[in-house]
């Protein structure tokens, strides 16, 4: 039994913890549901564009549709198209053409040229005035351009950059610098712009997929290039990068018959542009200015789609294929033939 003043202390005691419990709000403990990526593109309650900016998941390629003259077929719809995987036909979660209403697509484009001795001053000034025209046609869409040259050394002469003055500047000294030797790394330069691209062109820009290429304008012989023309596919492939060439004219009068359609070139063989889902362009011997435009307008007339791989193939660390199929009669183009899924968590 308590005496007195060991009670009173103790009832004391009771009386100051109850008090400190009514003076603390009542919270309701609600079980906490973790936060899952969502599986779909298009939930209802988010931006799809938010989606697209966070979702690593997400497969993407870029496919080119063309006529039998080779002309950008730009009407067709998300139900004219057809994607496999590894020969199994997947669920579409994102279609949208390049060229739409609204803001256009973000590009980030390497321009790769070829410097070595068997390039002529002439065509080094027609091919400044043709990308100066290239870049113009691209002026609605927010793109940064960088310069690389190749010869005998690959050497990056502008970072990438918006800014069109620094642009013109960089191309217009390619045509006061001399010959850089007689070897022609153009794998080597390649290989170079994939990894530019990856290192300082992320995959998405403004909550959109960002377009990334590699234009390469060259005499159409690869000389004493260290890295294979396979595994600079494999590596575009892998970085959602598409690779187009320009051959200039002094291939063409290097053959026999230069007055007939010239022979493929050892870029042509290859399959780096096809494989990549970019092209290969012959230049005539006047204007280059026409070719140049075209591929600009070629460059922002692809169907983008997405899908999402099988759950046990999503982080598996291995390639998988990518096929896509479309309306018969038109030719399709594709960015990659293949992805790297990421590797195991």
């Amino acid at each position: 039994m308590l005496n007195k003043p060991s009670a009173v202390f103790f009832y004391s005691l009771l009386t100051t913890l109850v008090l400190i419990a009514l003076a603390v709000p009542c919270v309701t403990q609600n079980p906490v549901t973790p936060t899952e990526r969502p599986r779909k593109v298009f939930p209802k309650e988010q931006d799809p564009e938010d989606v697209l900016r966070i979702d690593t998941d997400l497969v993407s390629v870029d496919v080119t549709a063309m006529d039998a003259q080779g002309r950008p077929i730009k009407n067709l719809k998300q139900e004219d198209f057809k994607v496999y995987s590894d020969g199994v036909e997947q669920s579409v979660s994102f279609f949208q053409l390049e060229k739409r209403e609204g803001d256009p697509r973000p590009l980030a484009i390497v321009f790769a040229l070829d410097v070595s001795g068997s390039m002529t001053v002439d065509e080094m000034n027609r091919v400044r005035s043709a990308l100066q025209l290239f870049s113009g046609q691209l002026a609605s869409h927010p793109v940064v351009y960088a310069v690389m040259t190749f010869g005998m050394r690959v050497k990056t002469v502008q970072k990438f950059t918006n800014n069109s003055t620094k642009l013109d500047e960089a191309i217009e000294r390619l045509a006061r610098d001399a010959p850089n030797g007689l070897s022609t790394h153009t794998y080597d330069a390649v290989d170079d712009a994939v990894r530019l691209l990856v290192k300082s062109a992320p995959r998405t820009r403004e909550k959109r997929l960002m377009k990334r290429a590699v234009l390469v304008v060259t005499d159409g012989f690869p000389v004493g290039d260290t890295v294979a023309p396979q595994t600079v596919i494999e590596r575009a492939n892998s970085a959602d990068v598409s690779v187009f060439v320009v051959t200039l004219p002094s291939y063409s009068r290097m053959m026999a018959s230069s007055s007939q359609t010239p022979l493929p070139t050892p870029l042509d063989v290859s399959g780096l542009a096809e494989s990549t889902g970019g092209r290969n362009v012959y230049a005539n011997e006047k204007d280059y200015g026409p070719l140049f435009k075209a591929l600009a307008e070629e460059v922002t007339s692809a169907y983008v789609m997405a899908f999402y791989p099988p759950e046990n193939k999503r982080r598996d660390g291995k390639i998988h294929s990518i096929r896509v199929e479309g309306p018969h009669g038109l030719t399709l183009r594709q960015s990659r033939v293949e992805y790297k899924a990421p590797g195991g968590q």
